[in-house]
């Protein structure tokens, strides 16, 4: 749940901790603020979707939440523990430990298998591989039979699954996605939506998505509404036709908003 901007107490249900974060590219007047001041905190075992007309911060908040960028004022908390500062070597530490990311266009390595995919995060960090425990995860995502097959020669929907299997196989407090159903047909975004929440569910992720779909959103516990870098809303237990509805009225604020702005 989104909470206000004055609670800065951290609790151990907590993976994820936005204080005041605000992304500002360029300078003096072709300064663009990307996020304004937002603040946010989600618990672990959520699924939250995030949503807004394009322009609204989105892809931000999801890069400076994950540690992709980094905000230029504000903090950011990941089961508690602020996001590492200092080099981007310790950064990049932090959220291998923590952080897993799913992209739209799954940015797999074409000429690794899917097993090797899926144990590439663990042999960047240095960690040992129990190829069992990484079978176990395939599994999980119906790609058990798989394991020597290239990205190549599986569908769209297959290799997304991949893709949640390496982020997961890691055991992230916290999962990001990006738009991940934007290159799925539509019943291999249903299969994908489903692991996201299982993942949940199951095993207590918290899991943060970006999408423009108001079908996929509906499939997350509550969704956030981002305008101007800002968030302007909340709906629990979202559904398609409520998602859709707030959209539609949240361009048109926008877009009064700007006019007026411009007046």
């Amino acid at each position: 749940m989104s909470r206000s901007r004055h609670e800065t107490t951290s609790s151990s249900g907590d993976a994820l901790r936005l204080e005041s974060v605000s992304r500002t590219y360029g300078t003096g007047s072709g300064a663009v603020t990307a996020l304004d001041d937002v603040s946010l905190t989600l618990g672990a075992g959520t699924f939250t979707a995030v949503m807004g007309p394009s322009g609204s911060g989105k892809s931000t908040l999801l890069q400076c939440a994950a540690g992709l960028d980094r905000p230029s004022s504000g903090r950011v908390f990941v089961d508690g523990t602020e996001m590492a500062a200092g080099s981007e070597a310790k950064l990049t530490r932090f959220r291998r430990g923590r952080i897993g990311f799913v992209f739209q266009h799954f940015n797999l390595l074409p000429m690794l298998t899917v097993m090797q995919n899926v144990t590439l995060p663990l042999r960047l960090a240095g960690r040992r591989i129990d190829r069992a425990a990484c079978r176990a995860v395939l599994e999980r995502v119906g790609l058990g039979e798989r394991l020597d097959h290239l990205p190549a020669e599986l569908s769209g929907g297959q290799q997304q699954r991949v893709a949640i299997a390496r982020a997961l196989v890691t055991q992230p407090r916290v999962l990001f996605a990006d738009e991940p159903t934007g290159a799925l047909d539509t019943r291999s975004a249903r299969d994908v939506l489903i692991l996201l929440q299982e993942s949940v569910q199951s095993h207590g992720q918290a899991v943060v998505m970006v999408t423009h779909d108001p079908v996929a959103a509906s499939y997350a516990d509550s969704v956030l509404f981002l305008a101007d870098g800002q968030l302007v809303g909340m709906l629990e237990r979202p559904t398609a036709e409520a998602v859709a509805e707030r959209m539609t009225h949240l361009g048109e604020e926008v877009a009064r908003r700007r006019v007026m702005a411009g007046a």
